[in-house]
């Protein structure tokens, strides 16, 4: 059973600012995002952390995600893509902000109840994560995953064994830390939407 696994949310990209639904669509970080994906890794590699030793690291193939992992000091070598971390797939969605998708799909629309038009299903998202869970629960060491807002957050809740939807209650800021781990023998929140980093 992993220790922990931890969650990096990867820097600002343009349409994180902006607001846009950013699934496939392969967005560079911008110099901000840069800067604070710098900013946490030298924290990660600061006491108490200490660079996390032996730590397994996946990431998403987007390079939003690989390059955060890198600028963050964990693309030596350790790191390896994994298709099963990249974003929702918005299908129809991709690069709208919300108030363009209530305009299609009336002022009501929340993703996580109605999901998206032509992408992939928010069971699918859950199915995913599963993955991922699954093979963090049976390493015996701390793992790592560089990925995006909306499938960490549905990774948060498929952790505690929540629906994929309780992930709506679940924020996640760009550049941020996340730990999973256990209380009691039960799986746990130790760190959530930590960005202690960029104050």
């Amino acid at each position: 059973m992993a220790a922990r696994i931890l969650l990096v949310r990867h820097g600002q990209t343009e349409w994180s600012v902006t607001g846009q639904h950013t699934g496939r669509t392969d967005i560079p970080l911008l110099d901000e995002g840069r800067a604070a994906a710098k900013l946490l890794g030298e924290r990660l590699h600061r006491s108490p952390w200490d660079g996390l030793p032996g730590v397994e690291v996946r990431t998403s193939p987007l390079s939003r995600a690989r390059e955060t992992c890198d600028l963050a000091g964990f693309g030596d070598g350790r790191a390896q893509e994994w298709d099963t971390l990249m974003e929702w797939d918005y299908g129809a969605y991709e690069g709208l902000v919300p108030e363009q998708i209530r305009e299609r799909a009336g002022e009501d629309w929340f993703i996580w109840r109605d999901g998206v038009e032509g992408g992939e299903a928010l069971s699918s998202v859950g199915a995913r994560m599963d993955e991922v869970v699954e093979w963090a629960r049976s390493a015996e060491r701390d793992v790592m995953v560089f990925a995006h807002g909306h499938v960490l957050r549905v990774l948060g809740a498929r952790w505690l064994g929540y629906d994929p939807a309780f992930a709506a209650r679940l924020r996640l800021s760009p550049a941020s830390l996340s730990v999973l781990g256990w209380a009691y023998g039960a799986p746990a929140i130790e760190r959530w939407n930590d960005t202690g980093h960029l104050d």
